[in-house]
């Protein structure tokens, strides 16, 4: 529900958006899926060209477009509050794989063999939630609603003012 005014298609459009950065990079998680059902990789065809983009932009392209979005958008209050609200919560999905990407690097690398079953439950479960949060996210969006995670829409909230 928009609590905040009315939204047009560009806008609901232009919030959807920022939901493929957090797709983009939990890829990675879905590895171990992707091997095992080999049907799943129909969900990487229509990233396949954003992925092209984004691999060719080099290791940093995800910083990059991390801070444009913080900073001219999400910063920008001439752009509408549904936009900046979704944006904001794209990255802060990102930050939260971002230290995942960490911690399981640290921690499940050198403790556990990579092919563990601990290693591929929680990468499974890494990635479904995020696809299952992105997904939702974006079909809330397209709907003109403000997508509600718990705990993440608080926060969100917090930074959009």
């Amino acid at each position: 529900m928009t609590w905040r005014g009315t939204t047009d298609v560009k806008d609901r459009i232009f919030a959807s958006l920022p939901y493929l950065l957090p797709l983009l990079d939990v890829l990675p998680f879905g590895r171990f899926l992707f091997s095992q059902f080999e049907f799943l990789q129909i969900l990487m065809v229509p990233l396949a060209p954003i992925l092209l983009i984004y691999s060719f932009l080099g290791p940093f392209a995800g910083i990059i477009i991390f801070f444009v979005l913080f900073l001219a958008v999400v910063r920008n209050e001439r752009i509408s509050h549904f936009i900046r609200f979704n944006t904001m919560q794209a990255l802060l999905m990102d930050i939260l794989l971002i230290l995942i990407s960490l911690v399981a690097g640290i921690v499940l690398v050198p403790l556990l063999n990579s092919q563990s079953l601990i290693a591929e439950t929680l990468y499974n479960i890494v990635f479904l939630g995020v696809l299952a949060a992105c997904g939702y996210s974006m079909v809330q969006s397209w709907l003109g609603r403000y997508a509600e995670i718990p705990g993440f829409s608080a926060a969100v909230y917090s930074q959009v003012r």
